[in-house]
């Protein structure tokens, strides 16, 4: 399977596409100034002890209280709680983790208002970022990502992932850090990991250690709330979490960025830096590989299935419900039962790529087209199992009823992807009506002096409707020559699919776009 990773740097955001065989299966979306992400690790105060939900409100500086339960607080949370306090008390050198006496863990049944009051500092890791009316989710089982590894402070265990199938390469592994790891620090091994060299593992854990250390030097300066550690960001994060032999191109917009990438790159898989490639062409990145045409035509409320089923999927605040339709693929057969299973195995791989792409967490309930067999409930559950193996989020699949429906639990750590991709139209504004298109040609001039005015940049770009950038370059007098002429300034018509046939937009040359009066 070819993956591409397609970056479109924008001024006030990153969009981040995942392609798997020239197909869309994730869309990312970091603003350049987004917060409270996954990962990211805070001093907090603890804001409202909540006995009768065994739970905390702790501060960490967003709009909506953050929650912390009972559960989540990691057995060795006495142990964090001390180390902190320490910390804080001794100026100089922090106290080392390896002398560091664990204190007993705590009671898998006990009660947070034995553990927390109000006012309190604490060290918390967001599990899950604000979703809707709800703040972000914490833990205080501290946990340190990197590519090969997890490092888990106060723990002592070595785990390794179930994805390295070689019993072989799994002792290898577990002997060699039991040989690494100093004392508490418990070690996940990762799949990247497989066939490593020591040197490369034993780099990592020592970073990662530094990494630890730091949140609790950055503890010292400054008052609660307070950030302590960042994830790196969604590239970043991307790359580290599913970069493999399977990635063939990551294609960047921005130079800045593509040297990030590259740097990145570098330092975790050096043989894989000729990969990143800077996309420089005028036409929008999205649009060149197909993503924006993929977005429209799967972001909204129906999807269509190659067999010309589709599918309808509505979002409630409790849950997700995916519909199956049979549509065009009713009429190709007199057998209702073929039909119906036909139709639900061809629905099933859309379905899993939809709950990956639009990020669906929670619960999902799809209702398939009804069948009698039992045997054809089955085909279609274990397909749906196999569908969803290549899903990174944690998830849980019941079988179908008899009534045909399917129960999916589905790990939500962001807010789902949504994008509305029914548009206003840009030509009457919702009016039903248009100004004559024999006067298009007029309005953009006239709109282009309201921009050169505003305007100091030398060169203006022009977004069309492929057929009116035609009628705007034709000739050597053209629209576009003659406008150059006039207003003093280079003209450059850009051809865009996406545009309605009488929109238009202007933009300077850091790809901003000019508004007009």
């Amino acid at each position: 399977m070819n993956k591409e990773l397609v970056v479109d740097v924008r001024p006030s955001e990153i969009n981040i596409a995942l392609l798997e065989d020239k197909q869309l299966v994730e869309l990312h979306q970091e603003r350049s100034d987004a917060s409270f992400a996954v990962g990211n690790v805070y001093l907090g105060r603890v804001k409202k002890v909540m006995p009768g939900l065994n739970a905390a409100f702790i501060d960490i500086g967003h709009e909506k209280d953050a929650f912390l339960h009972y559960q989540d607080m990691g057995p060795q949370f006495r142990s964090l709680q001390k180390y902190l306090q320490l910390s804080l008390s001794q100026k100089g050198q922090l106290p080392s983790l390896q002398k560091f006496k664990n204190e007993p863990d705590i009671d898998k049944k006990g009660k947070i208002s034995d553990l927390l009051s109000n006012g309190q500092l604490i060290v918390v890791q967001i599990v899950k970022e604000p979703i809707s009316t709800k703040g972000p989710r914490l833990t205080s089982e501290l946990s340190f990502a990197g590519r090969n590894i997890v490092l888990m402070p106060f723990h002592d265990k070595v785990m390794v992932s179930q994805k390295i199938k070689s019993a072989k390469e799994k002792e290898r592994l577990v002997k060699l850090f039991q040989g690494l790891k100093t004392k508490n620090a418990g070690v996940i091994i990762r799949t990247a990991a497989a066939n490593q060299k020591v040197e490369v593992l034993d780099n990592e854990l020592r970073e990662l250690m530094q990494k630890f250390e730091q949140v609790f030097v950055n503890a010292r300066n400054g008052k609660a709330p307070r950030l302590l550690a960042g994830e790196i960001n969604r590239t970043s994060a991307l790359l580290r979490d599913l970069l493999n032999d399977s990635f063939t191109s990551i294609y960047v917009n921005d130079a800045a960025v593509y040297h990030d990438i590259r740097d990145y790159i570098a330092a975790i898989a050096p043989d894989k830096q000729h990969i990143v490639k800077l996309y420089q062409e005028e036409k929008n990145i999205f649009e060149h590989f197909g993503i924006d045409k993929a977005i429209k035509a799967l972001f909204g409320k129906t999807v269509s299935v190659k067999t010309g089923a589709y599918l309808v999927i509505e979002h409630t605040e409790a849950l997700h419900v995916i519909d199956v339709n049979s549509g065009k693929k009713a009429k190709t057969s007199a057998d209702q039962e073929t039909t119906a299973l036909e139709t639900n195995l061809a629905a099933v791989p859309e379905i899993a790529r939809q709950l990956r792409l639009r990020d669906m967490g929670g619960i999902i309930v799809v209702d398939f087209i009804d069948m009698a067999k039992n045997e054809h409930r089955q085909q279609v559950f274990e397909k749906m199992k196999e569908a969803m193996a290549s899903d990174r989020a944690r998830h849980n699949i019941l079988p179908l009823s008899k009534f045909g429906l399917m129960q999916i639990t589905r790990q939500r750590v962001r807010p789902e992807m949504a994008i509305d991709t029914m548009e206003k139209c840009p030509s009457c504004n919702g009016t039903g009506k248009i100004s004559p298109p024999i006067l298009l040609v007029d309005e953009i001039e006239s709109r282009l002096s309201s921009v050169v005015q505003a305007c100091e940049d030398k060169t203006i770009f022009i977004k069309v409707h492929p057929f009116v950038a035609a009628y705007l370059t034709k000739g050597f007098f053209s629209y576009r020559f003659k406008w150059g002429l006039k207003f003093r300034r280079l003209i450059k018509i850009v051809s865009s699919s996406s545009m309605h046939f009488t929109g238009y937009r202007f933009y300077n040359a850091r790809n901003e776009e000019i508004k007009f009066s």
